[in-house]
């Protein structure tokens, strides 16, 4: 049809340049040209056309198409809690651990190979969680925060309570003054995100998390060998780079 109705077309517009001085040839050349053209403009109409035409295969009798919904992350409870900032303070651990641990060698290399584990970044173990009970704590300060901070401190052995509160385990320091206390979350890594605050004097009261920011504390706790753990605050609000808590359990529980 289209051929057809192209040649007429040409034939006629032949018939009228008749003396024109228009060779027949090319005026017969431009109609073959165009009836070309045409086709080609015919064929690709008829490939669209086809292809809007295609439909969804259809699923076999008794089958039911399903979504799978991957599980939630255990990290998305904790970062719920936590601040922006002390997010960003767990997310920049490694960083913590590399500058604390560079500017701590500088005068303490013995006291920190003498330490091992506890010391040593990436150590963590699985099934992380202590058991509630007393346990000894002993504080490791690395780096400098400022720059009449010492690069390294080791603080004496203080007592610390693990206990389970609404389904949390927590941690508590007991005495002293400095108090950090805080919840325990679980994470999908083999460590428990710590989110607590600091109580200061003897009389102060413990603050929940969040009540005020610049007592919030931020961590993580690892276990690192058998009845060992230990608890690391990156980028502490204080005069360090970070905080390292070992908690062994005391050997003879309070009843």
């Amino acid at each position: 049809m289209f051929n057809e109705l192209l040649v007429e077309t040409r034939e006629d517009d032949c018939h009228s340049r008749e003396g024109s001085g228009v060779p027949e040839r090319l005026c017969v050349a431009e109609a073959g040209f165009g009836s070309f053209r045409t086709r080609i403009a015919a064929a690709l109409a008829l490939v669209l056309i086809a292809g809007g035409c295609e439909t969804k295969p259809k699923l076999p009798p008794g089958v039911t198409p399903t979504v799978e919904v991957a599980a939630p992350l255990k990290a998305d409870v904790w970062k719920q809690v936590a601040t922006a900032a002390d997010e960003d303070r767990i997310n920049r651990l490694g960083l913590a651990w590399q500058e604390a641990l560079d500017e701590a060698r500088k005068v303490a290399a013995g006291e920190i190979r003498r330490e091992g584990v506890l010391l040593r970044p990436r150590a963590g173990l699985q099934r992380p969680a202590p058991t509630p009970g007393s346990y000894n704590c002993r504080l490791i300060k690395l780096g400098k925060a400022t720059a009449k901070a010492r690069a390294y401190e080791s603080f004496k052995p203080f007592f610390c309570y693990v206990e389970v509160e609404d389904d949390l385990l927590t941690i508590v320091k007991q005495t002293g003054s400095q108090r950090p206390a805080g919840r325990l979350w679980e994470d999908d890594d083999p460590r428990l995100i710590f989110l607590g605050s600091l109580a200061l004097g003897e009389r102060d009261r413990q603050l929940a998390y969040g009540d005020d920011p610049k007592r919030d504390m931020a961590g993580v706790l690892e276990r690192i060998e058998p009845f060992r753990w230990r608890l690391v605050i990156p980028w502490p609000q204080s005069t360090s780079k970070l905080d390292v808590f070992e908690l062994t359990p005391v050997p003879v529980q309070p009843k």
